[in-house]
């Protein structure tokens, strides 16, 4: 029989596994959704709003990974930090498995999405060590392909194992997957980082980091905004369970409305590859921004008169939706373009920070759940308004750039 850890790893195989290894991240939390109210119930959740933390903390886990899992990729190799991650992962699927209190869960949930900030930060950089330039785009376009379809169909297997078990062998299948990825990483994947191109991870480097962040006002500026518009869709994870039941009653057809709408956002992801190479990246943020605010103002007013049917809601989502798969994608690039010389220990940083933000946010989104879709869309308007102003501030001219310019007429 063939040694097949020796045979080297042709590319389609290579992006599958990019693209599994992504998957745990949006499986983790969108397979869970359709059991938020059975959970609350087997483990006596007095508010109900409370469920929406076993979404939060994962998220909490992610911002708190990353600075970690982002220079010990760089310390010590990928690989080894994808192993280390998904052990990790391991063990907080089975602390979740197990919980028998909503704490003891909140845990589990916490250590996942700690563990899972190693394969989200590891995927790009081991493309980035393979590939370069058009390449390295052309391969992450396929990895991405591929990953869009696990929020599509996550919901749809939570509730197919709904159907036949309790709502503990979701995460039985989250250990199981994380095994299967765990075994074919150890087998088949091979470092991409040589040792003479590791960095140590100490504190004085971390600190320069931060400090080159935050001394550069448009990484500041852009990090902020991507955290407000992960917010937003952070406080729809929370609330959408709850809208789709409570005002809805769409029963087990969730997972197809949830399905449709993440499959609007991919399809976003998509277009976006295709005009950011003829359209400036600011640009298309902006008008993306524009249409939300104007969006949520107008549904807003309908609110202000009227309930909204089932169908005018899940418009207004999917303009929302479509907006943020052209904005992710790009403000991530305008934060890290003038990162270039610290790529991945930046990296790291503006995607805890920008976690952080988005946690705070989409936390109090679904929190001001009141059975009406008042706090969701107020929510909705409030952050991308904020997040607009910062896209604009980021271009405004600093005070020495204003200053040279008068000196110049002058």
């Amino acid at each position: 029989m063939p040694n097949l850890s020796r045979q080297a790893m042709g590319t389609k195989e290579f992006v599958a596994l990019m693209a599994t290894i992504m998957s745990v991240i949006a499986l983790s939390i969108d397979a869970i959704l359709p059991a938020l109210v059975i959970i609350g119930e087997d483990l006596s959740i007095d508010q109900p709003n409370n469920v929406q933390f076993i979404i939060s903390a994962i998220f909490a886990g992610m911002a708190v990974g990353q600075l970690i899992c982002g220079p010990l990729s760089d310390a010590l190799g990928r690989k080894r930090l994808l192993i280390i991650s998904f052990l990790a992962y391991l063990v907080g699927s089975v602390i979740c498995l197990s919980a028998r209190s909503f704490e003891y869960l909140l845990v589990g949930r916490l250590l996942q999405g700690f563990a899972a900030a190693g394969p989200y930060v590891s995927t790009l950089s081991i493309v980035r060590d393979r590939f370069q330039g058009s390449a390295m785009a052309r391969m992450m376009s396929f990895v991405m392909t591929i990953f869009i379809m696990v929020p599509v169909i996550a919901p749809s297997i939570g509730q197919l194992i709904l159907y036949f078990a309790s709502w503990r062998y979701i995460f039985l299948l989250l250990f199981c997957y994380g095994c299967g990825i765990l075994l074919w990483t150890v087998f088949r994947l091979e470092e991409t980082l040589p040792v003479e191109q590791r960095i140590p991870f100490t504190l004085e480097n971390f600190t320069a980091g931060v400090t080159t962040v935050f001394s550069n006002r448009n990484t500041v500026c852009y990090l902020l905004c991507s955290g407000l518009v992960m917010g937003m869709l952070i406080g729809y994870l929370n609330s959408c369970l709850q809208v789709f039941q409570d005002l809805y009653a769409v029963g087990k057809e969730f997972a197809l409305y949830f399905g449709g709408l993440a499959f609007t956002l991919g399809l976003a992801s998509l277009f976006n590859a295709q005009i950011v190479q003829r359209s400036n990246p600011h640009t298309i943020c902006s008008t993306s921004l524009k249409v939300v605010v104007g969006a949520s103002g107008i549904f807003i007013l309908i609110l202000s008169y009227a309930s909204a049917p089932l169908w005018l809601f899940i418009m207004y989502m999917s303009v929302l939706f479509f907006c943020f798969g052209l904005l992710f994608g790009n403000l991530n690039a305008l934060a890290m373009e003038p990162m270039g010389h610290i790529a991945g220990l930046a990296s790291a940083i503006i995607g805890a920070l920008s976690f952080i933000v988005s946690i705070t946010a989409g936390t109090m989104i679904g929190q001001y759940y009141d059975f009406t879709l008042f706090p969701l869309t107020t929510g909705f308007l409030v952050l991308s308004v904020m997040a607009l102003c910062l896209l604009y501030w980021a271009k405004s001219p600093t005070p020495e750039e204003t200053e040279n310019e008068q000196i110049q007429e002058s």
